[in-house]
């Protein structure tokens, strides 16, 4: 999944940033409110993380502007401003979640995973195709009652095709929700990554999870067609 860290403060945006990577998400982010504006309107996030007092465009005009522009993306507030006013203003503009400063890394984390089965209508933080299993919250993988090691990249890829099971994701929508600004967007890192990922869940003796439609892109589940 892919987030968008609006911070100013250099050291917590980083740390931040740093802990969302580790934890195996895609991670942009800005320093201040302009870049942030337009970085949103530029590319396809799960969760944006915004800072309300920020340089050259505060956080609530920010969120405002998405808004009238039609952007649905969840955005999680994190702030100082700490109290019910400032709660309710932020609320009301449009945030679908608020933090206060200082908070504990474990809890904002927990925030976005739940923005981002929001996003997905998916409560449950297991998601099973079949007899494989994914735990959103620990962040592992099991299939056929055992545990499967996957790189955090590896894991992004899986949790985005299993939050979409059952439907069809273009390798453009991959490239948005998985990869960073920075990444290499060589014609071929998508298919090489499903290749990773196939060759770790799809097992000896168990049914084949990960179709590619022909001309459209992959599934997770679903019955299997004739495939590229």
């Amino acid at each position: 999944m892919r987030v968008l860290v609006v911070e100013d403060f250099e050291l917590l945006r980083n740390a931040i940033c740093q802990g969302l990577r580790e934890a195996g998400f895609a991670v942009d982010s800005a320093a201040d409110g302009k870049n942030a504006l337009w970085q949103a309107k530029s590319a396809q996030y799960d969760v944006i993380i915004l800072d309300l007092m920020l340089p050259q465009l505060d956080g609530l005009s920010v969120l405002k502007q998405l808004r009238e522009g039609g952007c649905s993306t969840h955005v999680l507030i994190l702030t100082a401003k700490d109290t019910t006013a400032d709660r309710i203003k932020g609320l009301d503009s449009g945030a679908d979640d608020y933090l206060i400063k200082p908070f504990e890394f474990a809890e904002l984390l927990a925030r976005v995973r739940a923005l981002v089965r929001r996003e997905y209508k998916a409560k449950n933080p297991i998601l099973a195709i079949e007899d494989l299993e994914i735990d959103t919250a620990a962040r592992s993988v099991r299939r056929g009652g055992g545990s499967i090691d996957l790189t955090p990249r590896e894991y992004a890829l899986l949790e985005f095709l299993a939050l979409r099971q059952g439907k069809v994701v273009t390798r453009t929508e991959v490239w948005e929700h998985v990869y960073e600004f920075n990444d290499d967007a060589t014609s071929n890192v998508v298919e090489v990554f499903i290749g990773h990922l196939r060759r770790k869940i799809e097992l000896p003796g168990h049914s084949r999870l990960i179709h590619t439609r022909r001309g459209h892109g992959y599934m997770l589940g679903g019955k299997e067609q004739e495939e590229c």
